[in-house]
């Protein structure tokens, strides 16, 4: 079964972990997500200690295929963001199940 966390379950959680007011824990969290973004966006790496270490890659275009239709089509070229945890991260995962 897939979980997702959505911003709102985030905002609140900081709300009542830190005590700040919703309004600022929404604008706090837009503003760590948008320094995330930015450096990964300039540097195209980026690492944060004990959690892990984001890096942009880029993919050429490829020819694809719907397997429904079998039609053939170009994926065109892009950037995805790869994610890879940070040996303290794996073991807290793996120690707290």
């Amino acid at each position: 079964m897939r979980i997702n966390l959505t911003k709102k379950e985030l905002i609140n959680s900081m709300y009542m972990r830190i005590g700040f007011s919703k309004k600022i824990s929404e604008v706090l969290l837009d503003d760590i997500l948008d320094i995330i973004v930015e450096n990964l966006k300039k540097n195209k790496k980026l690492k944060i200690s004990k959690f892990g270490t984001f890096t942009i890659r880029e993919k050429k275009s490829r020819l694809g295929r719907n397997p429904k239709t079998k039609e053939s089509k170009i994926i065109s070229e892009r950037k995805v963001v790869l994610f890879k945890p940070s040996k303290e991260f794996k073991k807290y995962i793996n120690n707290h199940e």
